[in-house]
């Protein structure tokens, strides 16, 4: 067998995580089979272990049946899905064979969960205390003050500051990050020998991230606790994982150790989620998508799933199933190239893979490329009024925005980071004036935009577009793709007639890899990536010249962000259009920008180049949020670890925003915000810091 990646291609991996404790199996899967109820197989004979003090991290696509499997684990199927066969052990008891009264014992006492959207996971009509007190009472037998004692105990275990007041707070009034540190705290609560953690830090600020995961490790190492990590983050698994399991399509394609997986990724599907990673290294080229989409679970397939996508496949791959092959090393993979004589002669002659990790901080920009300016901002503010009392007098404002500049020129891209609530999506909204600016300038094509009435706004319209973070709620249910295009132009007064309209529509789709016959369908009938597609083509309608883009890959897979990233690289190429790209993703803007604007508290802290800002950061701020990415290359900057949470906008710290959070704080950064200090022509930073 050969191998497309050797040892010493890549570079070391971050350090494994602990090994304290491991030792007996705690659950054991073999055979699971999870059924619709007319048959079709959604969970299709899989079968793992995972020990005592070990990680093991199912990995893919959305769509492939991962959160299915950890349903199945739990016993929490909806209706209409049942366990059809398999055997489940925890700890040597079968699961399966459990009357209901006992499984509820179970579940949170000895198996607990941790679910996608601590949003919907959490009951909102109770406070945060009476929800973990629950667990408590259930599993622990704690009474009176014991029980509320041990609430602000497990809040301030996984860092929520100010416990007890929090314990008697509702979710709403917690942010995002801290309502999935709560559901943390209510799945320990049990004190569970197995916790499975599906996707628990998506959407989540790198920040914030990184303190979960040392969350989950730290409590691993304590106590022993045995952990199913479900998630399409390969960074994420490079940080946290002991044994990795590939999940396609209702089914286990590979199984390996961490370092034998990123070492030697041996399954083309596998092969390919590595290749779709962005980094500085392919800024040039365009990401290695996986084409197509993942087939619908249930779906009767009597041959390889993955040959309809696969660019090795041959004729046995859409004839047969493949059998699990257990490799030399103890790598099992389920694929034909290594089980047949065409297999292994495709696999000795197939190419290296074009795979780097992802680093931060490559080849940058510089003042090359740079053009006319189309959007000058000059100390945009945006400040919202807190308003209290029967009539509502202004005792306050919320200073979402606080001074911002920025300039983009034509064909280029700037991006906006930094953690949310920080004001990134309210530039972008101001700009296109959908929030009202309370002060400052926005000249888009040397008009100015701020102050000028409906009308004249209305010219400027088509101009200025923005994609959303969830096109599937920016996109009317109701309306058919068609529909959804034209309403824009036929807002705008785009095209002569109806037929031109129509005609223009095709285009569109075409143009952002869609079928023309699509146009009939409704955004229901698409997957995530075909949406965020037509949220695309519905912008491109209007012709326009800058598109302001809200962490448009966010929710995405990394093959699917793939797709989208390089469809935005050829648009701008083509049409010469600008972005402003709002995002968290360090990987994503390290590939696609050209410069970087770091924000903090509604104030830019520091901008430069991608090579600058990414590769040499001189904010605190900024190497924090560097060092907070999880990576698979072993390389990087010492971990930052950022205490607390943001303060509010409404009451921002007195001198530097930052100085709460920021270990290197002086006397005064306490007391005045730091003016600009010039590191370069094009990198800008406010800190004292930089400027001694």
């Amino acid at each position: 067998m050969k191998s497309d990646l050797s040892l010493n291609q890549l570079r070391p991996l971050p350090s494994a995580p602990s090994e304290i404790g491991r030792g007996e199996f705690i659950l054991k899967v073999d055979g699971l089979v999870t059924r619709l109820n007319n048959g079709a197989r959604i969970v299709d004979d899989i079968s793992f272990s995972i020990k005592q003090g070990e990680t093991f991290a199912l990995l893919g696509e959305s769509g492939c049946g991962k959160s299915m499997t950890a349903l199945s684990l739990m016993r929490l199927l909806p209706d209409g899905i049942r366990v059809a066969s398999g055997d489940i052990k925890l700890d040597e008891e079968d699961i399966l064979a459990l009357p209901e009264y006992a499984m509820r014992k179970v579940r949170g006492g000895q198996m607990a969960m941790i679910f996608q959207e601590p949003g919907l996971s959490l009951n909102p009509v109770m406070t945060v205390g009476d929800q973990i007190a629950e667990v408590l009472t259930l599993h622990q037998q704690l009474r009176g003050k014991e029980v509320r004692s041990r609430c602000v105990e497990l809040l301030e275990q996984v860092g929520i500051s100010d416990a007890p007041r929090r314990a008697s707070e509702y979710p709403f009034q917690l942010s995002g990050g801290m309502k999935q540190r709560v559901m943390i705290a209510m799945a320990l609560a049990g004190q569970p020998k197995l916790l499975i953690a599906d996707e628990p830090t998506t959407a989540l600020d790198v920040t914030i991230q990184a303190q979960v995961l040392k969350l989950l490790r730290d409590t691993q190492q304590k106590t022993g606790m045995a952990l199913l990590l479900i998630t399409h983050d390969l960074g994420v698994v490079a940080q946290m994982a002991h044994q990795v399991g590939v999940m396609y399509a209702g089914q286990i394609i590979e199984q390996a150790s961490r370092e034998q997986l990123f070492a030697r990724p041996a399954h083309p599907y596998t092969q390919k989620l590595f290749a779709a990673l962005p980094d500085a290294g392919r800024t040039g080229q365009p990401l290695a998508a996986i084409p197509g989409n993942v087939p619908p679970l249930g779906a009767p397939l009597a041959a390889c799933r993955f040959a309809p996508r696969c660019d090795k496949a041959w004729a046995l791959c859409h004839e047969q199933v493949p059998e699990w092959t257990q490799l030399e090393n103890g790598q099992g993979v389920r694929c034909h190239l290594y089980t047949s004589q065409m297999g292994s002669e495709k696999l000795n002659l197939k190419a290296p893979l074009s795979h780097a990790p992802p680093t931060i901080g490559g080849k940058g920009t510089g003042e090359e490329g740079r053009g006319t300016s189309l959007l000058q901002v000059e100390n945009l503010q945006v400040h919202f009024p807190i308003r209290k009392g029967i009539l509502q007098r202004t005792v306050g404002h919320v200073k979402a925005v606080d001074g911002v500049s920025m300039n983009i020129p034509v064909g280029r891209t700037l991006a906006l980071v930094g953690e949310s609530g920080c004001g990134k999506t309210t530039v972008g909204k101001a700009l296109l004036q959908l929030i009202t600016p309370t002060a400052g300038s926005v000249r888009f094509a040397g008009h100015e935009l701020i102050g000028i009435n409906a009308r004249q706004l209305r010219k400027h319209r088509a101009g200025m577009q923005m994609i959303f973070q969830d096109p599937y709620a920016s996109l009317n249910p109701k309306m058919r793709v068609a529909e959804i295009l034209q309403e824009g132009m036929d807002a705008l007064s785009i095209a002569k007639n109806s037929d031109e309209r129509q005609r223009r529509i095709d285009e569109l789709l075409e143009q952002v890899g869609l079928e023309k016959a699509s146009k009939w369908r409704y955004p229901h009938e698409f997957s995530g990536g075909q949406r965020q597609r037509i949220a695309i083509a519905r912008v491109l309608a209007v012709n326009p010249n800058l598109l302001i883009c809200d962490e448009p890959t966010s929710a995405l897979d990394v093959s699917v962000q793939a797709q989208i990233l390089n469809l935005l690289k050829s648009l701008q190429q083509q049409l010469r259009l600008s972005y402003l790209f709002i995002s968290h993703n360090l990987a994503v803007v390290e590939y696609l920008a050209h410069e970087v604007y770091v924000m903090y508290l509604g104030r830019i802290v520091e901008r430069g180049t991608v090579e600058e800002v990414l590769h040499d950061p001189k904010h605190p701020y900024t190497q924090a949020l560097l060092s907070a990415v999880p990576r698979i290359d072993g390389q990087g900057m010492k971990i930052v670890r950022l205490p607390g949470e943001t303060p509010s906008p409404s009451h921002p710290p007195q001198g530097c925003h930052f100085h709460t959070r920021c270990a290197q704080a002086m006397a005064e950064c306490c007391e005045v915000y730091p003016s600009e200090t010039i590191i370069s022509v094009t990198h800008r930073v406010h800190c004292y810091l930089a400027a001694k």
